[in-house]
C-alpha cells in the first residue's frame, strides 16, 4: 500500500513537471525565446522538479541556476520565475527556508542585472519577489501542516493501543473473577454432589447390594464436570500469548511502525515459559518504538542458539545516549520474565542513536514445548 501511494506521487510530481515544462516552453515560443539553448535550460530546469520530494535543495539549485542561465541569456521574462518559484516552495516545506530565501535572492539579483536595472524590470522584480515571498510562506504552512497531521495520527494511534490495553486489562481481571466465582461456587458444589455419590456407592457395594445405575451415573459425570471445570479454571487464570513474534510485527506494520523481522539459526518449538516471554518481549519493546522512537525504522532478530535464543528489538529513533532510560512497568516486567528463566536483559539507548533491547533466554531441555490444545 506504501508502494502505491509513493508511485502515485512520483507521477504526479512528474505530471506538475511536464505541465509546467510546457508552459513556460510555450510562453517562451510566443516571446520569440525558441532557441536550442533556450528549450534546453527551460527545459532542465522544469523537469527537475518532478525529484523535489527526495531531493529538494538539489532541485532548488538545478532549476534556479538554468532559468536564471536562460534570463542572462535571453533576457528577463517573469514566465521564467515560474519553475523557481516552485522550487523555493518545495525546499521551505522540507525545512531549507533559508536555502528558499537566498535563492530567491539570488535569482532576483540575476533577472535585475540581465534587464540592465530598467523601471520595468523593477517593477517586475517586485512582483516577482512577492511571489517567491508567498512560496516561501506557503512551503512553511505545509510543513507546519504535515507536522500537525503526524503527531494527530501518532497520538491517535497512541489512544487507541492505551484503549486495547485497558481493554486488555479489564478483560484479564474480568476472567480472573469469574475464575474466582466459579472456583467459590460450582467447585465446592459438584465436590459435594461427587463425594456423596462416591460414599452411596462404597456403601452399597460393602452391603452387596445392586448399585443403581442412576448413582453410577451421578458419581461418573461429577468427576467428568470437576475435570472439565478444573481445565476451564486453568484456561481463564493463564495470560497465554495469543500469536507469535511474526504476527506482533505483522501488527505494527499494519499500525504504520517501520519494523523488520529476521530469524536465524534452527528455529524449533521452545518450551511454554520461553515461548511466553519471547512474545511478551517483543510486544513491549514493539510498543514502547511506538510510543517513543518517533518516526523510526525497527529491527526485531530472533537468533536460535545451541541452547539459548537471542532477542533483539534496536530502532533508530530519537532516544538520547546520554540519557539513561527511566524503569517503567514495561522494563521491569521484561526483566522479571529474563531474570526467571536464568537469561539476561540490557535495555537502554543506543551509542549511534535510538534504542536497544536485547535479550537471552536459555532454552531449557529440548522437550519442554508448549503443549497442543
Amino acid at each position: 500500500m506504501r508502494g502505491n501511494r509513493i508511485k502515485r506521487e512520483r507521477l504526479v510530481d512528474a505530471a506538475v513537471a511536464v505541465v509546467v515544462g510546457v508552459i513556460v516552453v510555450l510562453v517562451a515560443r510566443a516571446d520569440d525565446r525558441a532557441g536550442p539553448l533556450d528549450l534546453a535550460l527551460i527545459t532542465v530546469g522544469s523537469l527537475a522538479l518532478a525529484a523535489h520530494r527526495t531531493a529538494a535543495r538539489v532541485v532548488l539549485a538545478i532549476t534556479t541556476g538554468s532559468l536564471l542561465a536562460e534570463v542572462v541569456h535571453a533576457g528577463p521574462s517573469a514566465i521564467m520565475a515560474l519553475p523557481v518559484v516552485g522550487a523555493v516552495h518545495t525546499a521551505a516545506r522540507t525545512g531549507h527556508r533559508g536555502t528558499a530565501a537566498a535563492a530567491a535572492a539570488v535569482f532576483l539579483g540575476g533577472y535585475v542585472a540581465a534587464g540592465s536595472a530598467s523601471a520595468e524590470v523593477a517593477r517586475e522584480a517586485v512582483l516577482l519577489a512577492g511571489w517567491f515571498l508567498c512560496a516561501v510562506v506557503t512551503g512553511l504552512a505545509d510543513s507546519n501542516w504535515q507536522a500537525y497531521l503526524r503527531q494527530t495520527e501518532q497520538r491517535a494511534m497512541e489512544a487507541e493501543r492505551t484503549r486495547e490495553e485497558a481493554a486488555l486489562r479489564r478483560a484479564g481481571e474480568e476472567r480472573l473473577r469469574i475464575a474466582r466465582e466459579l472456583h467459590d461456587s460450582l467447585t465446592h458444589s459438584i465436590s459435594i454432589v461427587k463425594l456423596q455419590a462416591g460414599v452411596a456407592v462404597h456403601l452399597a457395594r460393602k452391603r452387596g447390594e445392586e448399585i443403581p445405575p442412576a448413582l453410577l451415573a451421578i458419581q461418573e459425570a461429577s468427576g467428568e464436570a470437576m475435570r472439565e471445570l478444573r481445565a476451564t479454571l486453568e484456561v481463564l487464570r493463564t495470560d497465554e500469548p495469543t500469536g507469535t513474534p511474526a504476527l506482533l510485527v505483522e501488527r505494527a506494520r499494519a499500525a504504520g511502525l517501520a519494523v523488520e523481522l529476521t530469524v536465524t539459526g534452527e528455529e524449533r518449538p521452545l518450551a511454554a515459559t520461553v515461548d511466553r516471554a519471547t512474545y511478551r518481549i517483543v510486544q513491549e519493546a514493539l510498543t514502547n518504538a511506538a510510543r517513543h522512537a518517533g518516526p523510526a525504522k525497527v529491527s526485531v532478530q530472533l537468533a536460535y542458539g545451541k541452547g539459548d535464543l537471542t532477542i533483539r528489538v534496536e530502532d533508530d529513533g530519537t532516544a538520547d545516549p546520554a540519557g539513561p532510560p527511566t524503569p517503567g512497568i514495561g522494563l521491569t516486567g521484561m526483566r522479571e520474565r529474563v531474570t526467571a528463566l536464568g537469561g539476561t536483559l540490557d535495555a537502554g539507548p543506543r551509542a549511534e542513536g535510538g534504542f536497544a533491547v536485547r535479550a537471552r533466554l536459555p532454552l531449557g531441555e529440548a522437550g519442554e514445548v508448549r503443549e497442543a490444545g
